[in-house]
């Protein structure tokens, strides 16, 4: 990666009267307490080529000093007592699904939604940049998904789709908000709270879309089966958010080979029950490389594995 911080930082803030709890503050704050750390040597765009362990771990690194001329990149060796997995996640393609993703202009994902307000500080619709008065959101895309074997769930969308959705209401109340979900999933002592209002404020229809067409003027109309009317909808709509599920990050299967660990049926390293992986001694796990986790769940999870680090290094 060019940078770091991942997706955290590109995420928003969701306070309204108070902190929402979302847990981007924590990012920025974690990223330059890391910059500004001595004793942290950082290196942004760089390839791992090859990692063995040989009583140490031996590796092979490219830099990408130079991202239009190649010739300028090097490449050096080094070793180390420890490897700290932390591959993170990608975000779902929606475009395997249909409904229009990069054919459509105001069909964005949580994602787009996200660098949107935070650089903004509205949501506008990409086709006139416009604020639209009737948006859906449309959750589980590319999770819980049985014929993309995604069964998991990504467990942040929808704490993070109804947050975004309570400031964009704020910062303009006539905005019409509908969301379309299985169910609604969520976790810490705020979320409860967070739904109940979500349910005053927005309409929740227990539904996934079919498809999503093109109308006049580049609104949208989604099709569902809505499972508690037993009827065949369809509504028009000016924008659509796409909450799109976490998959593994790209370099999780290649380094994961390169360690001997066998990652779970997800792809993702291990289980969110279960604290362990199945590799060799000093290979630790850290954030979502293991599984789907909320920013400060992934910070927490990755301040464990720094103290389990400590105590792997200082018992050798």
């Amino acid at each position: 990666e060019p940078f770091l911080g991942g997706y955290a930082i590109q995420f928003t803030c969701k306070a309204v009267e108070s902190c929402a709890k979302c847990g981007a503050c924590m990012a920025d704050e974690k990223l330059s307490n890391v910059i500004h750390n001595e004793n942290i040597v950082i290196h942004t765009g760089a390839n791992l080529e090859r990692i063995s362990k040989n009583g140490r771990f031996n590796y092979n690194i490219q830099l990408k000093l130079n991202r239009i001329d190649q010739s300028k990149n090097t490449g050096y060796s080094a070793s180390a007592d420890a490897v700290i997995m932390a591959t993170g996640f990608e975000p779902f393609d929606p475009v395997k699904k249909p409904y229009g993703y990069r054919v459509f202009k105001n069909v964005i994902t949580n994602l787009d939604l996200e660098r949107m307000l935070k650089i903004n500080g509205v949501a506008i619709k990409p086709s006139d940049g416009l604020p639209p008065d009737k948006i859906a959101f449309v959750q589980c895309v590319g999770s819980r998904d049985s014929k993309l074997s995604h069964l998991w769930c990504s467990k942040i969308c929808c704490a993070s789709a109804l947050r975004m959705a309570r400031v964009i209401k704020t910062r303009k109340p006539e905005t019409s908000i509908t969301f379309f979900y299985i169910d609604i999933q969520g976790s810490g002592k705020d979320f409860e709270a967070l739904y109940q209002t979500a349910k005053e404020d927005f309409r929740m229809i227990r539904a996934i879309p079919g498809d999503i067409y093109k109308t006049e003027g580049d609104r949208l109309k989604i099709t569902c089966f809505d499972n508690l009317s037993k009827a065949d909808a369809e509504e028009v709509y000016d924008m659509v958010v796409l909450s799109v599920a976490m998959i593994p990050g790209s370099g999780t299967k290649e380094l994961a080979e390169m360690l001997g660990i066998i990652p779970c049926a997800t792809g993702f390293v291990k289980s969110c029950e279960k604290d362990e992986i199945a590799g060799s001694g000093g290979v630790f796990v850290a954030g979502k490389a293991g599984c789907p986790l909320s920013i400060a769940e992934s910070i927490t999870h990755a301040v464990k594995t720094a103290w389990d680090v400590a105590k792997y290094l200082k018992a050798k």
